[in-house]
């Protein structure tokens, strides 16, 4: 299995696990980014394995330039415009992806699934409520908030996610005290916490908030981290595609 998938999205759509692929050393070996040192054509090679998957055309993927802002684009492949957000409801071709090693994957789908967003929501962009800027381009483009389907992967979780106590007096202030907890030196973030109570903010219904639990600084095996790994590391994929047109 290449990657994880929610039961409340129907269309095309998961979030890329470790195993699977041909990088080795710290990026072995499903790593999905060519910024980060590891060699070209691994990374090209794990990128056809992902596609063959998920029954896309690597050449047909749209990413951004990730700069933890709270920026939104039309996704078009090729053009890697600096956003955290991509939307599409062009179903001949592109499936959208962001890059993510501890930060929160987001995909978000219509009902219908003829309008997709993957959004990538680190700490910075959680706060800016980049996922909030997703939903809202959704909206204006004629969905309802209501009817929005979302599925938060796998990220750094609260176990492992110790911040300054600012920056945790911040996002409590922010969206309630469930997101931080005390740990035995400083406090610890829970910022899919924080993202899944920005969807319900933005009008999503809870039954339709997939959070998925597991901890990419916790399983080795299964995820790359960024803060486990000291920087030097791999990059998941969580990438969606529209329905195609009837």
């Amino acid at each position: 299995m290449l990657f994880l998938a929610s039961k409340l999205i129907e269309v095309p759509h998961g979030f890329s696990l470790r195993e699977g692929g041909v990088s080795s050393g710290p990026y072995a070996s499903l790593n999905l980014s060519e910024s980060v040192g590891d060699t070209p054509l691994h990374v090209r090679e794990n990128l056809e394995r992902l596609a063959e998957a998920a029954g896309r055309l690597p050449q047909q993927l749209a990413t951004v330039r990730q700069v933890h802002g709270d920026r939104v684009v039309r996704g078009v492949p090729g053009l890697a415009e600096s956003a955290d957000g991509l939307w599409t409801d062009d179903a001949a071709g592109p499936w959208l992806g962001v890059r993510c090693a501890d930060c929160v994957p987001v995909l978000l789908s219509a009902a219908d699934g003829r309008r997709v967003a993957a959004v990538h929501s680190g700490w910075r962009g959680t706060a800016l409520r980049v996922v909030a800027r997703a939903v809202e381009v959704l909206v204006g483009q004629g969905e309802r908030a209501s009817t929005l389907r979302a599925a938060v992967g796998p990220c750094i979780q609260a176990c492992c996610y110790e911040v300054e106590p600012q920056l945790a007096e911040r996002f409590g202030a922010d969206f309630g005290p469930e997101v931080v907890r005390q740990g035995r030196i400083r406090p610890h973030l829970n910022l899919s916490a924080a993202v899944r109570c920005t969807l319900l903010a933005a009008g999503l219904l809870p039954e339709w908030v997939d959070v998925f639990p597991g901890c990419t600084a916790c399983e080795p095996g299964r995820f790359y981290s960024h803060r486990r790994d000291g920087g030097v590391t791999g990059r998941h994929l969580a990438f969606i595609a529209p329905t195609p047109l009837s």
